[in-house]
């Protein structure tokens, strides 16, 4: 009995919750069907800023070395980590993982300018390994606005193999919010 109370509270409340929406998407499509030429225009324009605005930011990260994958030393780091809002920092060391991370890495740094890509060697940086707590090889350091929020340490976040591919490990930059998710 009780059961079958619950069932159709449950019933009413899902039926209300999709009217609302019906009766959203219904608003919404009278207002599109309603648009005039200057309610469009007025779109145009706000989608033009939009893109104008997309590019200054593009050109700016580009100035300030995104779009590219590069060795910076302990000194250079705290420089490149300034003002950045989102930075992947690999350390590493001269052995195969290292390089197989060097190649994704690299790949992304491309596609991805929004994000800055930098690698340490971490045998030339025992301060800041420490100061990161960086105990395995190969490690990214996920930066958002100076801060280190994450790490993928080796390659158990990656399927634990080395021949992952590179949207495996876009996918987890994508979910740290380290990356924008592209089509």
């Amino acid at each position: 009995m009780q059961q079958a109370i619950m069932q159709q509270a449950l019933e009413a409340n899902l039926m209300n919750i999709a009217t609302t929406i019906e009766d959203q998407l219904d608003d919404e499509m009278h207002r599109m069907e309603n648009l005039t030429e200057d309610d469009l225009d007025r779109m145009r324009e706000r989608r033009l800023e939009a893109l104008k605005k997309q590019q200054r930011k593009r050109q700016e990260w580009m100035r300030r070395g995104h779009g590219e994958y590069r060795e910076v030393d302990e000194k250079e780091f705290f420089n490149e980590m300034k003002k950045t809002e989102r930075m992947v920092c690999h350390f590493f060391r001269n052995n195969w993982p290292c390089q197989v991370m060097d190649k994704h890495l690299a790949i992304l740094a491309a596609k991805h300018v929004e994000t800055k890509f930098v690698k340490v060697n971490a045998e030339k940086a025992p301060f800041l390994t420490e100061r990161l707590k960086v105990w395995m090889l190969p490690t990214l350091a996920l930066i958002k606005n100076e801060k280190t929020t994450d790490y993928v340490v080796g390659f158990d976040d990656l399927g634990g193999v080395d021949d992952f591919k590179t949207e495996t490990l876009a996918m987890r930059l994508v979910a740290g919010g380290l990356i924008f998710e592209q089509d």
